[in-house]
């Protein structure tokens, strides 16, 4: 959905799922694409790594509204680690502060080690990450030598799966909760082995209910737009409602609906129990509702139309 605006850029509603490129941040993928797209607003769903590649939905305008759903939501990774060397941001970026020439390493010992990552995990942050201590990320103090405690998290890893090994290069499959940091997964399980390990791939296979199926790559929006305009690259983009398709969908009678965009809570036959869900009027995407404690529908996040 496009609309006209007095701002800078278009109002430019939907998602963009991106296929990251290796070596750009992802607010530097942001910008590029809010650039190709002339948009007015734009925002991520939680930073991959420079290093990384893979899926990065990004939301313009109005999508930003879902957007904290897609940084909640599950991801899954494919990476290559490599044994002997252990660094100091955990992947290959970084310098490396240990190596291990004399070790002997198997692929049921990987497989062993690998058990104790499986379920509900701590981790401690590495300081090479966007997470930010009194509004300054970490990294930022890393690249000046400092060092900050930091707390242990909790996430939660549903599978690791070892898909190859040839010392001194193993490929793993994992799946994992928000917050979930990889590359200390592949420090921790370094150490577990006694010889240091290092990321030096990484790719983002799915990230919520979107994957690498559902990709398109910069060069490629490049393209299109030099061949087609505009209006050829906003047929890429998913509609909003795509990011939380797993809520149950309410449809609303337009009457019922001006009701719940004036912020009234509405009662409707055959609603869910209880929970988010995402609100139609006509068929219309006009945004989130919950099921409050007197069993009515109310507003939550709504969209502009």
């Amino acid at each position: 959905m496009v609309r006209r605006s007095r701002h800078r850029g278009r109002k430019i509603d939907g998602i963009l799922v991106l296929d990251k490129a290796a070596g750009l941040s992802s607010n530097a993928a942001l910008q590029e694409v809010k650039k190709l797209f002339a948009a007015s607003k734009a925002g991520h769903t939680g930073s991959l790594d420079p290093l990384a590649t893979g899926v990065l939905p990004l939301c313009l305008g109005e999508a930003t509204k879902v957007s904290q759903f897609l940084l909640d939501a599950d991801k899954h990774y494919r990476t290559k680690i490599k044994l002997g060397e252990r660094t100091d941001s955990g992947d290959s970026t970084g310098e490396v502060i240990e190596t291990c020439t004399e070790y002997s390493v198997s692929g049921v010992e990987i497989e062993n080690a690998l058990t104790s990552f499986r379920g509900d995990i701590e981790q401690l942050p590495p300081m090479y990450s966007a997470l930010k201590v009194k509004g300054v990320p970490l990294y930022k103090m890393a690249r000046k030598g400092i060092e900050l405690e930091r707390e242990k998290r909790r996430v939660t890893v549903y599978e690791i799966t070892l898909r190859n090994f040839s010392d001194p290069i193993l490929e793993l499959d994992i799946a994992c909760s928000k917050g979930t940091y990889i590359r200390t997964i592949a420090d921790d399980l370094g150490q577990a082995l006694g010889c240091g390990a290092h990321i030096i791939q990484l790719r983002r296979t799915r990230a919520g209910v979107f994957s690498e199926e559902d990709c398109v790559n910069i060069g490629y929006l490049q393209k299109v737009k030099e061949e087609s305009g505009l209006d050829a690259i906003d047929e890429i983009l998913t509609p909003m409602d795509q990011a939380i398709k797993e809520l149950p969908g309410v449809n609303l009678p337009s009457i019922t609906a001006s009701y719940v965009k004036n912020g009234q809570a509405v009662i409707l036959r055959h609603l869910p129990c209880e929970g988010l869900v995402r609100l139609y009027e006509e068929e219309q995407f006009i945004g989130i509702g919950i099921i409050d404690d007197d069993g009515k529908v109310a507003p939550r996040r709504l969209v502009v139309s």
